[in-house]
C-alpha cells in the first residue's frame, strides 16, 4: 500500500488560487514549494538577498514543524536567483546555514513573477533523518 498524502497548507491567497500546497508529506518524505523571503505577516519582503534568504528559512519552519520535520531533515534545496551575483552574495550565509547537513543543492537564474524576490528555495526533506 502507497503511503497516504498530506497537504500542508500556509493560508495563503496564493496557494488556492494558483492551485499548490505549501508542502506535500508522503510517507516520511516533505516537499516544500519554491519559499520567497516575504514576511507574510506583515506582507513586507527586503530588498536585501540575505535578508530575503533568512526570511525564506523562517518560511520553512511552518511546513517543517506541521510535519514534524527539522530544518536538520533537509536533503535537498533548489535555489533560485535573479542574477549570478546573489547567489555569490547568499552562498556564503548558506553554507553556514546548512553546515551541519550539506543538502544537495542546484542553483538556478530565473525571472520571478513577483517583483523583488531575489531568492526563492524548494526543499526536499526526511524526516527524522536528521536527529
Amino acid at each position: 500500500m502507497a503511503p497516504k498524502r498530506e497537504n500542508i497548507s500556509s493560508g495563503s491567497k496564493f496557494e488556492a488560487a494558483y492551485g499548490y500546497s505549501r508542502a506535500v508529506r508522503v510517507g516520511d518524505t516533505l516537499y516544500i514549494s519554491g519559499t520567497i523571503g516575504m514576511d507574510y505577516a506583515k506582507g513586507e519582503m527586503s530588498e536585501d538577498p540575505i535578508e530575503q534568504l533568512h526570511q525564506v528559512i523562517e518560511n520553512f519552519k511552518l511546513p517543517l514543524e506541521k510535519a514534524g520535520a527539522k530544518l536538520t531533515d533537509i536533503v535537498q534545496i533548489t535555489t533560485y536567483v535573479s542574477a549570478p551575483e546573489i547567489f555569490t552574495t547568499v552562498g556564503p550565509e548558506m553554507g553556514k546555514i546548512f553546515a551541519d547537513t550539506l543538502p544537495v543543492n542546484a542553483a538556478l537564474v530565473v525571472d520571478f513573477p513577483v517583483p523583488g524576490v531575489k531568492v526563492e528555495i524548494a526543499a526536499v526533506a526526511v524526516i527524522g533523518c536528521g536527529d
